[in-house]
C-alpha cells in the first residue's frame, strides 16, 4: 500500500487555530494534545506494523512473546499477562491462542492452582521473538528521528499524563 504524500501544512496546527478562532481557546492546546498523541500513536503503528507483518506477528503478540521472554521461567498466567499488559482477559486468550496456533506459546497447567492457565514460550518463541526484536530495534526503536534528550522528555511527559490519569500508581 502506497503511503499518500505528507501535507504541505499540519492540519492538528490548523485545527487548534479554528478552535481558537472559534472561541474554543480553553480547550484548544488540549485538542491539540490529544490529536497529536492520536497521530502520533498512528503513525508509530503503522512503522511497527510494516516491521512485524512480514514476519506474522501483531504487536500484541509481540507485547505477549516479550513478556514471557522476559519472565523469570518464560511462563506466566493468562491473568498476569492481562494485567502487565494492560489488556481485558479476552483479548490475552486471542493473542495466546494465534500465538498458540503458530507454535510460539504453550498452554500448561499451573503445578500449584488446577485453575489457573500458564502460557509458556517455546523454543521457535524465543527464536521469533529475538528476530522480531532485532528488525524493530533496526528500523523503529533505533530510528525515532528525536535526538536522546527529545526521547527523554517525551516518555517524561507521556509517564506524567499516563499516571495522572490513572494509568499506574
Amino acid at each position: 500500500m502506497r503511503q499518500p504524500r505528507p501535507l504541505a501544512f499540519d492540519p492538528i496546527a490548523e485545527a487548534k487555530h479554528h478552535w481558537e478562532a472559534n472561541g474554543w481557546g480553553d480547550a484548544a492546546l488540549g485538542m491539540a494534545m490529544v490529536t497529536s498523541v492520536m497521530r502520533a500513536h498512528q503513525v508509530l503503528l503503522a512503522r511497527v506494523h510494516a516491521v512485524l507483518t512480514p514476519i506474522g506477528l501483531t504487536f500484541a503478540q509481540y507485547e505477549a512473546l516479550m513478556l514471557l521472554q522476559f519472565s523469570r521461567t518464560g511462563q506466566l498466567p493468562l491473568g498476569k499477562i492481562g494485567q502487565r499488559l494492560q489488556v481485558h482477559p479476552a483479548s490475552v486468550t486471542n493473542v495466546i491462542d494465534r500465538l498458540e496456533g503458530k507454535g510460539y506459546v504453550e498452554r500448561r497447567q499451573h503445578p500449584d492452582d488446577m485453575r489457573t492457565t500458564l502460557a509458556a514460550i517455546t523454543r521457535s518463541g524465543r527464536g521469533i521473538a529475538r528476530r522480531a526484536t532485532a528488525q524493530l530495534n533496526a528500523a523503529v526503536f533505533e530510528q525515532t528521528g528525536l535526538d536522546d534528550t527529545s526521547l527523554q522528555a517525551l516518555v517524561d511527559v507521556v509517564t506524567e499524563l499516563r499516571h495522572t490519569e490513572g494509568d499506574f500508581s
